[in-house]
């Protein structure tokens, strides 16, 4: 389980789109990358390989479910929702600003779409 999420965490950092503007990147990655335990892509690529299928093949898939999670997280956590904190780290919001966080999360929506179809 530890090599598959170890697996999940290397092509996130690759998935990680776009670079520019830097800001927003960074909070996308300041998030995405905050750590876990990585169940609901592990599970995408087990879920797979119990059909007969590769993890390589499963890995874009299970990256888009880690990042539509992280999205939802990212704007969960905005001051007018629950303003919370993410693994005891401040989020995004409370690093970057809450419109970075707000484009940051947004970008991870397109990114999502972009791995999907990987």
């Amino acid at each position: 389980m530890l090599e598959k999420a170890s697996a999940v965490n290397k092509a996130l950092e690759e998935a990680v789109l776009p670079r520019e503007p830097f800001k927003i990147h960074e909070s996308m990655s300041y998030s995405l990358l905050a750590g876990g335990k990585r169940v609901r892509p592990i599970f995408c690529i087990a879920s797979c390989e119990l059909v007969g299928g590769q993890e390589s093949t499963a890995t874009p898939a299970a990256c888009a479910v880690e990042i539509i999670h992280t999205m939802t997280l990212m704007h969960d956590d905005l001051p007018f929702m629950d303003n919370d904190d993410l693994r005891g780290k401040p989020t995004s919001h409370k690093v970057f600003g809450e419109d970075v966080a707000v484009l940051a999360g947004d970008a991870l929506l397109l990114a999502h779409g972009h791995q999907c179809i990987r």
